[in-house]
């Protein structure tokens, strides 16, 4: 899509690129709302859902709760904590996993693979020392 770059846009890209903790659209919305309060909900809504459709933001699906929105759209891994809801990145430096484990998919299924999103779930270490 040749859809121009809004101000709109570039502020929910730079706000999502400023965090590390995977907000949701509800959460991004208020965060935007501090620094620019004319920038209404259907708009952050609108253009979130319009940068993931184009792979510019990555949305993360997470079970039993609202997706959430990282602003890194490159390929890494993300853990999610089953009992507090955080998100985090996890880069291990192989960059290539996801394309072994690509062609081994593309081998095994004759499927193309365009990119990988993989997540690991548990606890944080958060929540591990709680306990």
């Amino acid at each position: 899509m040749g859809e121009r770059n809004t101000v709109q846009r570039q502020i929910i890209i730079d706000t999502l690129k400023s965090v590390d903790n995977h907000p949701s659209v509800d959460e991004l919305y208020s965060m935007i709302q501090e620094k620019h309060p004319s920038i209404s909900k259907a708009t952050v809504y609108r253009n979130v859902r319009q940068l993931a459709d184009r792979g510019i933001i990555l949305q993360i699906a997470v079970t039993n709760d609202v997706s959430r929105y990282d602003g890194c759209a490159t390929e890494h891994y993300h853990f999610i904590c089953e009992s507090c809801g955080q998100i985090f990145d996890i880069n291990i430096g192989q960059s290539n996993d996801s394309d072994i484990l690509s062609a081994l998919i593309q081998d095994k299924s004759g499927h193309k693979v365009n990119r990988c999103m993989t997540s690991f779930f548990g606890e944080c270490t958060d929540c591990i020392n709680k306990e």
